[in-house]
């Protein structure tokens, strides 16, 4: 499999303004681990193989376990993630699969009681902007170099 365009190179203007939302996401009130956890989730439903490279490095450099990185594609029947977690995750695969159903209002409020409007608008960004950055690497064939 070869590389594509970079839009880093071509389009500098617009991997800025990725990046803008990146550092964005990167600066909310989640904790790392559940960015990571995030980040992986939405990228394995993707099939990125990049984006799933990066992050479960990182992740596992914060300081995530192995075993729950290998049960995240399982997280609804492992006893190793919180309700909070799970609620989150849920999340991340609705807007990740928008187009199957939407968001349900049970996965909506149950995020909403968790983690309250503000984290709630945090979560839903950082759902989107890992798919943006999914859709990117695998349609340009991006390739992560240690």
């Amino acid at each position: 499999m070869t590389t594509r365009i970079s839009i880093k190179d071509l389009q500098p203007e617009a991997y800025k303004a990725m990046m803008a939302l990146e550092n964005y996401a990167q600066s909310t009130d989640l904790s790392v681990q559940l960015k990571e956890l995030i980040k992986i989730r939405a990228s394995q439903i993707n099939k990125c193989a990049y984006c799933l490279d990066m992050h479960t490095e990182d992740a596992i450099k914060l300081g995530e376990s192995e075993r729950r990185i290998y049960l995240l594609s399982a997280w609804k029947e492992s006893p190793v993630f919180s309700e909070e977690e799970k609620a989150v995750l849920q999340l991340t695969e609705e807007a990740t699969n928008i187009a199957e159903n939407g968001v349900s209002d049970a996965t909506y409020n149950n995020v909403i009681n968790h983690f309250g409007e503000k984290i709630t608008a945090q979560i839903i960004m950082l759902i989107v902007v890992i798919n943006s950055w999914n859709r990117i690497a695998i349609a340009t064939r991006m390739i992560y170099k240690k």
